[in-house]
């Protein structure tokens, strides 16, 4: 019997407040030359309106045009980029290597990637800074880094990428998977996804399974000499994008992986996720936390899903639990019925009303 009729998605369709259009502006930006990294971004809504900074998620995930439709177009001017090593930057992953793609690609980089674009498009006061998942961990870098430039920070499925956030997600029971695959031996996001679980263990050998994301890892730093390694590598990086695609929605749609499944997309995102997870994201460890009290004066608000298996929602609670030690709260926290993914429509709801309550730019205060 087939039961695919009685599973409903969770994603928004066509309750958007505002509608889908086609970007006002558009280019490539140079922000470095060994390698050539030039970053492709894209502006839609009011030139003369107050600016919103989209940062994307992954790191590698990369921006789309859905991504403008957050915000009122009479009121902002949104700009959205693709970070370096991927989407419609260059050079990419998927079409360049990783020697070159991930060479000077870090945080800090990617921090005065946004600078270097605030320059170019001659955005000089405050901004808002917009980003979820790893977009909310990078907007919170750039804040601790620039406080005068953030009028608020809207964020969205809260990743604070310590250890355990990532264990969670990538080991859970790997290192006795062979064994006993339905052994709740560890948390962790497989717990309700097992099938799919099995499939991003497949490319790992059981001998590998104590220490996932570094046999992913070994896997991606290989340079194939042969259409067999090749065949592996892209395999293996199908494997960790579909993985996240897949538990990223409250209701997974099992019949369409989206952009997940795609080559060069799973190429980018895979790789460059792995690159900056192997280096603690280029960031000293519990940094967002330790640098609350700088947060702490800019209006922060957070919507996120309550089960989320990507970023769950305990992530979000340590963010607040810091900001409350430095005598501070959110200006707004809601939590969803919904997954991780922006497109979910209690979460898409949700960050539009934010944006279209926000006090006037001019009005706003200043960080204190």
């Amino acid at each position: 019997m087939d039961f695919s009729a009685l599973q409903r998605t969770s994603k928004i369709t066509d309750e958007w407040r505002y509608p889908e259009a086609a970007a006002r502006a558009s280019g490539l930006l140079q922000v470095d030359r060994e390698p050539d990294h030039r970053l492709y971004w894209e502006e839609y809504g009011n030139p003369a309106g107050e600016p919103v900074m989209v940062l994307h998620g992954g790191p590698g995930g990369a921006c789309s045009p859905v991504m403008a439709r957050y915000f009122d177009p009479a009121r902002y001017r949104i700009v959205l980029f693709d970070q370096r090593g991927c989407g419609k930057s260059m050079p990419t992953v998927a079409a360049d290597g990783p020697a070159i793609a991930l060479a000077n690609n870090t945080t800090a980089h990617l921090i005065a990637d946004i600078e270097r674009l605030r320059d170019a498009l001659g955005i000089a006061g405050q901004m808002h800074v917009f980003g979820g998942s790893w977009g909310s961990t990078l907007a919170m870098a750039y804040a601790i880094a620039h406080p005068e430039h953030c009028a608020n920070l809207i964020l969205r499925g809260i990743f604070l990428g310590a250890p355990e956030d990532l264990h969670f997600m990538y080991q859970g029971n790997a290192a006795t998977f062979a064994e006993a695959p339905y052994a709740l031996t560890e948390p962790g996001s497989y717990v309700s996804y097992p099938e799919a679980w099995a499939r991003f263990l497949a490319p790992i050998g059981a001998a590998d399974r104590g220490d996932v994301m570094k046999a992913y890892k070994a896997i991606f730093d290989m340079v194939p000499t042969s259409d067999v390694e090749r065949r592996r590598q892209l395999g293996a990086a199908l494997a960790w994008s579909v993985w996240e695609g897949t538990i990223s929605n409250l209701i997974p749609d099992e019949t369409d992986e989206g952009k997940f499944g795609e080559a060069a997309f799973a190429l980018s995102f895979a790789q460059i996720e792995a690159h900056y997870f192997a280096n603690r994201l280029f960031m000293a460890p519990d940094h967002i936390i330790d640098n609350a009290a700088t947060l702490a004066r800019i209006p922060i608000h957070i919507v996120h899903g309550r089960f989320d298996l990507v970023c769950p929602l305990t992530q979000a609670s340590r963010l607040i639990a810091a900001l409350q030690a430095v005598g501070t709260q959110p200006a707004t926290f809601v939590v969803t019925n919904a997954g991780h993914s922006a497109m979910e429509r209690e979460t898409a709801l949700a960050l539009t009303a934010i944006m279209d309550g926000l006090p006037p730019l001019d009005a706003s205060s200043k960080p204190r």
